[in-house]
């Protein structure tokens, strides 16, 4: 058998084994090893480091419908705040316990297999409502526009004491079933679950099935033309996209997830006040998806994770010496200070994020490794003891001038 005819083998032989999923060994263990680390931090990790990690992954969830709209759409949003509010008091009137007196804000005490899916759509349908008029701006007007939604749901949130409870706030309720409540500890098949470990349990997954979802939008037709009309929207018309259905798309997706994260976040703090859905929140934010990484799901995480984590720790562990002034440093104004130094250091030398960082350094990296091999490519061999018939001179090629008897 020539060399032809085996490589030709190889390559079929090649093309007919079925992809393996993830791809490649080192995933399947770095997947391994991911989930030996959760497993680990859920059964030995304190109560106090489990909140943190619980907030950060719901924050992370808010991240993720805020890069749909801004990171993968291009539509600049600071009303994020405002849509994680809905949800929230979407979830508070349909789950709250019911009301003893008429001072006491309302609640229809539903199952949180009701109230925690209503808290998206109904976010949805209101960012459906918002949608067409909000998405004929664009750029600064569209940002202006989602700012005012910010401070027009301030007014209402405080007013509405039937639904917020006033200034003064309300409870939120605690998902349960039947007895099992996850504001409590309870025993699972002989293992004693503190609250912490239960929310561990719900919000993970959630996360996971959110991240899940995106990318894998993000990769079908709608996402692609999500991107498109980030990249070019004159272009994208003229490619036969439409806009203001693509726009309303990625505005709903975004309103789901935030509406999601907002009943969660309502639900795992188990009371806030109206003054909490400010534009601080949505600050924070549009600051996580820029270090994290614009339109990637990891950003997503990875900015929620430094944004949203680090004043927790340093509030918790008191990582900064005390003072007793009272001007002195906590630890959400450092970091404060040090997200703020790096959205402008990473809009200026990585637009990329964090994860453009990482990205950048696995190049650098192939691209060492490639200059340490020694010695050049392998020379071809090729086989003379049986000549190929396709390879032989044809005198009747154009290149090949004919002679005049012919």
């Amino acid at each position: 058998m020539s060399a032809s005819s085996t490589s030709r083998s190889a390559l079929t032989a090649a093309a007919a084994e079925p992809p393996r999923l993830l791809g490649s060994l080192s995933r399947w263990a770095s997947l391994c090893i991911v989930l030996v680390a959760v497993i680990v931090f859920f059964l030995f990790a304190s109560e106090d480091w489990l909140t943190i990690v619980n907030y950060t992954l719901i924050a992370a969830i808010a991240a993720l419908s805020l890069n749909v709209l801004s990171g993968y759409t291009g539509q600049i949003s600071l009303g994020i705040a405002f849509f994680m509010a809905i949800g929230a008091y979407t979830a508070a009137l349909l789950g709250g316990d019911l009301p003893t007196s008429s001072s006491d804000p309302r609640g229809l005490g539903l199952s949180f297999l009701i109230w925690l899916p209503a808290a998206g759509i109904v976010t949805a349908l209101v960012g459906a409502l918002i949608g067409p008029t909000a998405l004929r701006l664009k750029g600064f007007y569209l940002g202006i526009v989602t700012l005012a939604l910010v401070f027009i749901g301030h007014y209402l949130f405080i007013n509405a004491g039937w639904l917020t409870g006033g200034p003064q706030g309300r409870t939120f309720p605690a998902p349960a079933f039947g007895d099992f409540s996850f504001a409590e500890q309870n025993d699972f098949f002989g293992l004693a679950l503190t609250s912490g470990q239960e929310y561990f349990l719900l919000i993970l997954p959630i996360l996971g099935l959110s991240a899940l979802f995106v990318g894998n939008v993000m990769r079908s037709r709608a996402g692609r033309a999500f991107q498109a009309v980030r990249d070019h929207e004159e272009g994208a018309a003229i490619m036969g996209i439409n806009l203001f259905e693509t726009k309303m798309g990625a505005f709903i997706l975004s309103s789901f997830l935030a509406g999601i994260a907002g009943a969660l976040l309502a639900s795992y703090s188990r009371y806030i006040v109206p003054d909490y859905w400010g534009l601080t929140l949505s600050i924070q934010f549009v600051a996580a998806i820029i270090v994290g990484g614009l339109a990637t799901v990891w950003g997503s995480i990875l900015g929620a994770a430094f944004v949203f984590a680090l004043p927790l720790v340093l509030n918790q562990f008191s990582l900064l010496p005390p003072s007793s002034s009272s001007n002195s440093l906590s630890g959400g104004d450092l970091n404060a200070l040090i997200y703020g130094l790096l959205i402008i250091v990473f809009l200026l030398f990585e637009p990329g994020g964090v994860v453009g960082l990482v990205h950048r350094s696995q190049a650098l990296t192939r691209k060492f490794n490639s200059h340490r091999e020694e010695g050049g490519e392998l020379a071809q061999v090729i086989d003379l003891s049986a000549p190929d018939p396709d390879a032989q001179l044809k005198v009747d090629d154009p290149l090949f001038p004919k002679s005049e008897g012919r």
